[in-house]
């Protein structure tokens, strides 16, 4: 139970860290909640410091959901100090622990204030790890609805929710087997719940029309 709880700990603290505010600081000298939209995330440092910081910032955050279910969940090592009921060997079951503590520590992030970014990024790697085919197509999906819309926002939404909506069709109408898939999918349900509920705000920004469209034009130096 102890090196389960330090695996859950050290993968809190890594999704911890806060790279919108790191790298805002470093390149700009400004905090990046008080500008844009407030969120400490890489979509408002794409709108207000360019579209090349904000790639680099969500890139970086991507990381931190792949470092924890890469590098972090391998400490553990012996049987789990519970009953593995899951379809799942006992080391997948642990990355996807780290990789929702992960994410828990990009939305809640320890140093700053527990208030960070949205969780996608972090989310986003993880998963990555997990499902790979259905986090392609969700990237493939966020890609054409951005590029159409201009919203970040709304094509992070319909791409989480593209997720589930791939696991069911590929194991049911298509007969592709997913490995763990009665486990995966109400996992997957959950991360979409926590999604909205993150952009929750966007929602309503993008039914008022005051929403933020993303822009790929060269942002001043201030």
């Amino acid at each position: 139970m102890i090196l389960l709880a330090i695996i859950v700990v050290l993968s809190y603290l890594v999704g911890s860290i806060p790279n919108s505010i790191i790298i805002s600081k470093a390149a700009r000298g400004i905090d990046i909640r008080e500008h844009g939209s407030g969120n400490a995330g890489g979509t408002n440092v794409m709108r207000v410091l360019g579209w090349k910081y904000g790639t680099f910032v969500i890139a970086l955050d991507i990381l931190k959901g792949i470092f924890a279910v890469v590098v972090i969940a391998r400490l553990f090592y012996g049987p789990l100090p519970f009953e593995n009921a899951s379809p799942f060997d006992d080391f997948t079951l642990v990355q996807i622990i780290a990789g929702i503590s992960a994410v828990i520590g990009h939305i809640w992030t320890i140093f700053a204030g527990f208030k960070g970014g949205k969780g996608i990024a972090t989310a986003l790697g993880m998963l990555f790890m997990l499902i790979t085919v259905e986090m392609l197509i969700a990237v493939g999906v966020f890609l054409l609805v951005v590029t159409i819309s201009r919203y970040v926002s709304l094509g992070s939404l319909i791409a989480a929710m593209s997720i589930p909506v791939s696991l069911v069709l590929r194991e049911n109408v298509f007969h592709h087997h997913v490995h763990g898939y009665a486990t995966i999918l109400p996992f997957v349900l959950l991360l979409v719940l926590l999604v909205m509920f993150t952009h929750r705000k966007n929602v309503v920004r993008i039914f008022n029309g005051t929403e933020n469209k993303l822009s790929f034009k060269k942002k001043n130096k201030s």
